[in-house]
C-alpha cells in the first residue's frame, strides 16, 4: 500500500545531542491536527510508527523523533552515554519549540507512553488527545510488583553491555511479554532490532528503572487528559486490572484491549489500533464541544 503522507526526515542538533525526527504531512487528512508519536525502548520511530501512520487520516502533521540511544539520532561524540527520563521530555520540549507546535495530540509507547505522560504533567496546555500503548510503569496495579519488575528489566541490562546482546534481549522480551506468540522469522526481526544499539537499550531501560524511585505514580495519572490506553490481549492479566481500574475510577481513561497481540501490539495490529484511534478522536472533539 502506497504510504498517504509525504515524509522528510530531519536532525535538531543540541548541544549534547543530534536529534533525528521524521515530519509526516498528509495534504489529504480531514483536520490541521498535528500528533506526536514517541517509540519504546530499543526501536526506532520509524519501524514502531510508520505502519500505523498509513492508516490514519485525521492528523495532517505527524512527528516521529528517534529519542536518544535509538534510531539516528547520535551523541556528537557517537557514544552511548547514560541519561534520566527527564533528559528525554526536555529532548521533546526542545523539538517541539523548534517546530512552533504550541498544541498537538500525543502518544507514547512504553518507554515513550512515560515520556509523553510526563510531557503533558509539565506542559499540560499543550498536551490535547493523548494515547498510550502499554506505557512504562503502568504495569501492575500493586506498585511493589512494579518495582520487581523492573529488577527483571536490570538483569537483562548486564547481558545488553556485556558480551550477549542478544541474550538480554531475550531476558527482555521474556519479562515483558512472557505469552508472547510471533512467528520466528518475526521474533528474529525484532531481538536483530533490540540488539541494534545494546547499550542505547540498556541506557532506556535504566532511565526507566531510576525514573520509579523518583516519580509519584498516583499524581503522573492525575496529570494527565483525555487518555485511550491500549493493552495487548496476551498481555499479563495484572496489566489488564490495572487498566480497567483506571478507567471505572477516571472519567478521562479509556481502556482498549487489542485482541491478539503482546507488548509488541503497535507493530502486530497497526491498523486496528489506528482506526481506534481516528474514533477515539472524533469522540474526544464531540465531547469537548458538548
Amino acid at each position: 500500500m502506497r504510504h498517504p503522507f509525504s515524509v522528510d526526515r530531519h536532525c535538531l542538533k543540541l548541544a549534547d545531542q543530534h536529534l533525528s525526527y521524521r515530519l509526516y504531512h498528509n495534504e489529504a487528512a480531514v483536520s490541521d491536527r498535528k500528533l506526536v508519536l514517541l517509540h519504546g525502548a530499543g526501536v526506532a520511530g520509524l519501524d514502531t510508527w510508520h505502519a500505523l501512520t498509513a492508516f490514519t487520516r485525521q492528523w495532517r502533521w505527524i512527528l516521529v523523533p528517534d529519542q536518544r540511544g535509538m534510531g539516528d539520532t547520535h551523541s556528537p561524540d557517537q557514544v552511548e552515554h547514560p541519561y534520566g527520563i527527564q533528559v528525554l521530555v526536555a529532548d521533546l520540549v526542545a523539538l517541539v519549540d523548534h517546530l512552533g507546535w504550541q498544541g498537538f495530540d500525543l502518544g507514547g509507547y512504553s518507554l515513550g507512553g512515560l515520556v509523553a505522560m510526563l510531557f503533558k504533567q509539565q506542559q499540560s496546555a499543550r498536551v490535547r488527545k493523548q494515547y498510550l500503548l502499554e506505557s512504562a510503569i503502568l504495569d501492575r496495579p500493586d506498585w511493589t510488583s512494579t518495582v520487581a519488575l523492573r529488577q527483571r528489566y536490570s538483569a537483562a541490562v548486564g547481558h545488553l553491555v556485556g558480551t550477549n546482546a542478544q541474550q538480554g534481549v531475550y531476558q527482555f522480551l521474556d519479562a515483558i511479554s512472557p505469552d508472547r506468540k510471533i512467528k520466528p522469522e518475526a521474533e528474529k526481526m525484532m531481538v536483530s532490532r533490540l540488539a541494534a544499539r545494546p547499550k542505547g537499550f540498556a541506557n532506556a531501560l535504566n532511565a526507566v528503572t531510576r525514573a520509579i524511585g523518583e516519580l509519584d505514580r498516583d499524581a503522573l495519572v492525575a496529570a494527565q487528559g483525555d487518555v485511550s490506553s491500549f493493552i495487548g490481549g496476551r498481555s499479563v492479566d495484572p496489566m489488564h486490572q490495572y487498566h480497567r481500574q483506571l478507567a471505572e475510577r477516571l472519567p478521562n481513561w479509556h481502556y482498549f484491549l487489542v485482541a491478539g497481540t503482546d507488548h509488541s501490539l503497535p507493530f502486530q495490529k497497526p491498523r486496528q489500533i489506528a482506526a481506534t484511534m481516528e474514533t477515539e478522536l472524533l469522540r474526544y472533539l464531540e465531547s469537548a464541544d458538548t
